[in-house]
């Protein structure tokens, strides 16, 4: 098992069950676990949503909101 900041591919797949990225996807969909889908379709999964902590409450007290979010 790996330390870095996000699952590697061998985590993904104890993780999962699963090695194929399209059936990863599916599984962390049903379990509920945020992920992003990086630029060649692999599952991105943080350490911290696996391990049930919170983000840095640094990042979300700096008052900025994506021009997407706040788009009327």
């Amino acid at each position: 098992m790996s330390t870095g900041l996000f699952l590697d591919d061998d985590d993904l797949t104890r993780l999962t069950s699963r090695k194929m990225k399209s059936k990863q996807i599916a599984w962390l969909r049903s379990a509920g676990i945020p992920f992003r889908v990086s630029a060649t379709g692999h599952p991105v999964v943080t350490r911290a949503a696996v391990e049930g902590r919170t983000p840095e409450p640094a990042a979300r007290q700096n008052g900025w909101t994506p021009r997407v979010v706040g788009a009327h």
